[in-house]
């Protein structure tokens, strides 16, 4: 009897994790009756974030809270409410979450993300506002912790729209605020933080899937900005905002964690860098949600591992799950396949026992799009037959 670990991330804006990882295995278990599956749904932080933590907390209670998204527009979305802490460890000078503590999840790609906007992108308008509502929701609701997971965003507004919805007020040198977006970031001049809301008792530890500084180069403009609708000549002006936005942060002792050279401040269009001078924790987003759902102890039983995400490119290996699940396999022994939905050509894919891309299965990429879980199956069906 073969023993497979299904460790797949959401194919984005088509399937999400689970879903991916119960077409994969239908497929499967039709070339192969006798197959073990061990389903691990992954996230890293982006899309699919709650729906990894729901399926391996099991009295996790999603709470409906509506906020407004990064169109301006209401979204009805949701947080998550877990009954213990199982991510750790928790933002330094926290008190340790000990049993009973309630923790908060709440997901950036819920309330703030990129796939809300359905195409329209809004490179200098959209912002992070919905964010900082639902963390506030989750405050509202008493927890003692807050876990959240940043991928996935709309904007490059440095986390200016959470910390507005946190009680901060972002204001021009004329006293007024700013716009929201990227827009307002390059009018901001000063703070008012006597309403912003502390950090709950157990801190917030933040879900990141990348590991960019917030300007320069390999900073949030440049890298991610293209992506989100920014063109060749906003792209300079969005990474000097940024950059002064970082330095008004810090001239605030209470902000004294703003450091645009912090691994991963750049992440959410430099929301990492907001929320970490806020105070939070930023850490690997893949590597807790591993540990959460077990992914090393399913890998060390199983004979292959299968791993995939919509796009694999050369960001797959930094931070994400794919590159992730790969070293956790190679580490064990344990071949690895891989699955997506493009792999592109210039991606490291040495790491992997077999690639499969279902953009090549379909014969395009309109139609892997159109039905990913037919495609999901067929790999699946196929894989379990070089299996068998």
């Amino acid at each position: 009897m073969t023993r497979v670990v299904l460790a797949l991330d959401s194919f984005k804006g088509s399937l999400g994790a689970a879903a991916a990882v119960a077409a994969l295995a239908g497929g499967w278990r039709e070339a192969d009756p006798s197959v073990a599956i061990l389903a691990r749904p992954m996230a890293d932080g982006g899309e699919g974030t709650l729906d990894a933590f729901a399926s391996a907390v099991s009295d996790a209670e999603r709470v409906p809270v509506a906020v407004r998204g990064p169109h301006g527009r209401t979204v009805a979305a949701s947080w998550l409410l877990l009954p213990a802490a199982p991510v750790s460890p928790p933002s330094p000078g926290a008190t340790e979450p000990g049993a009973g503590q309630r923790v908060g999840v709440v997901e950036l790609a819920a309330t703030s993300g990129i796939e809300l906007l359905g195409g329209d992108l809004r490179p200098w308008d959209a912002d992070t506002v919905g964010f900082g509502q639902a963390i506030a929701a989750a405050l509202d609701r008493g927890v003692d912790r807050l876990v959240v997971g940043i991928g996935s965003s709309a904007s490059t507004d440095g986390g200016a729209g959470m910390l507005t919805a946190l009680g901060a007020r972002v204001l021009d040198a004329a006293g007024a605020p700013v716009p929201p977006g990227a827009r307002g970031l390059r009018e901001a001049a000063s703070l008012d933080l006597s309403g912003l809301r502390p950090l709950p008792p157990g801190g917030v530890t933040v879900l990141t899937d990348v590991t960019h500084v917030l300007a320069g180069p390999e900073g949030a403009a440049a890298v991610f900005g293209p992506q989100k609708g920014l063109g060749p000549a906003d792209v300079p002006l969005v990474d000097a905002a940024l950059a002064r936005w970082a330095d008004l942060l810090r001239a605030y002792p209470r902000l004294s964690g703003a450091d645009p050279d912090l691994p991963g401040a750049g992440a959410a269009g430099g929301t990492g860098l907001a929320l970490a001078a806020w105070g939070a924790l930023l850490r690997p987003g893949a590597d807790d949600v591993a540990r959460l759902v077990g992914l090393d102890e399913a890998i060390a039983s199983a004979d292959v591992v299968v791993t995939g995400e919509g796009a694999f490119d050369g960001q797959s290996a930094a931070g994400k799950v794919p590159g992730l699940v790969a070293a956790r396999a190679a580490s064990a022994g344990v071949p690895v396949a891989l699955v997506a939905g493009r792999i592109d050509p210039a991606a490291d894919v040495s790491s992997f026992a077999a690639t499969v891309s279902l953009t090549e299965r379909a014969g395009g990429a309109r139609e892997s799009l159109a039905d990913p879980a037919r495609w999901l199956h067929e790999a699946g069906r196929d894989l379990g037959r070089l299996s068998a």
